[in-house]
């Protein structure tokens, strides 16, 4: 079980009321609603190894180079060496190193790789495996990893993590019409405002979805804009031309690494805290001593 983090600690803190706060005042509501969405999935799941995926850079320069809107709205501050600094609630960015904290006191691995986003350790850490995995996210991106024949799925959040939406093949087809390899480039037809992906103009997401039918892939629509039998109307024809661009470095960008250079770290689920000392500290210090009550009884079970 791959976790995309920042996505689910971004859910619990918009899910969990910022009343939640240690003796000190200071709101923990995105720490007790991850450490209770961990525990609700080893709980239903009962994964052999999970993995907290960080994003060590939430906007890799060389996307950024590529295409220099990416993710451009959210940037707070820029910076000359290291990650831009994203806009972050003020509230949350004090939790993410409690949360950090946590893990590794009860021994979850957590990985990150400079100059990489979650989303690429857990495209390489999906290729790696050879069994089936679940990724559990509320971002969409990584819809493109769904694989049946290789027991991949998407499990994603619709109320906390005790309602997961179970992403399959059959359900892509259903919804959008493309299996998992094909919706990288749906996503990259359509564009993503929240990512700052422009796009093709005038081809949203029905539109991408029956390119793609008709012509198999990208590389296929490309083809198409040179061949004066194919069937695309002439304004798609003229607005994939001219956006030919665009397509020539967005599948870089909206497609997960899969080949990033891992450290070593131990996958496997911890049936007790490899630091109890520092757990209870944290339980007393931040006033988590019911969710880390809850985790750990359910690593035991």
């Amino acid at each position: 079980m791959l976790l995309d983090t920042a996505s689910l600690y971004y859910r619990a803190y918009f899910g969990v009321p910022d009343s939640v706060k240690a003796p000190d005042g200071t709101p923990v509501n995105a720490v007790r609603g991850l450490l209770d969405f961990i525990g609700r999935l080893v709980q239903d799941h009962h994964p052999d190894d999970l993995v907290a995926c960080m994003d060590a850079d939430w906007r890799p320069h060389w996307r950024v180079e590529l295409i220099p809107s990416y993710k451009a709205h959210r940037v707070a501050e820029e910076t000359e060496s290291g990650p831009d600094v994203e806009e972050t609630p003020d509230t949350l960015a004090p939790q993410v190193p409690i949360i950090e904290a946590a893990l590794d006191a009860f021994g979850i691995a957590r990985v990150g790789v400079a100059g990489y986003e979650a989303d690429d350790v857990i495209g390489t850490l999906t290729a790696r495996a050879t069994g089936p995995v679940d990724i559990v996210t509320g971002d969409r991106d990584l819809y493109q990893l769904v694989d049946d024949a290789r027991q991949r799925r998407v499990l994603y959040p619709l109320k906390g993590v005790g309602m997961l939406q179970v992403t399959d093949e059959a359900w892509l087809r259903e919804k959008y019409g493309v299996d998992g390899a094909g919706y990288a480039d749906l996503a990259l037809l359509r564009g993503d405002p929240s990512d700052g992906l422009p796009g093709v103009p005038g081809v949203g997401e029905k539109t991408a979805a029956k390119l793609l039918d008709a012509y198999g892939d990208l590389a296929g629509i490309i083809a198409a804009i040179d061949d004066p039998k194919s069937k695309l109307t002439p304004t798609q024809r003229k607005r994939l031309d001219e956006s030919r661009p665009y397509l020539a470095v967005a599948p870089k960008v909206v497609q997960v690494a899969s080949d990033v250079p891992l450290p070593p770290f131990d996958p496997a689920l911890p049936r007790v805290p490899a630091q109890p000392e520092v757990v209870d500290a944290l339980a007393h210090r931040w006033g988590l001593g019911g969710a880390i009550s809850r985790l750990s009884s359910a690593l035991l079970a």
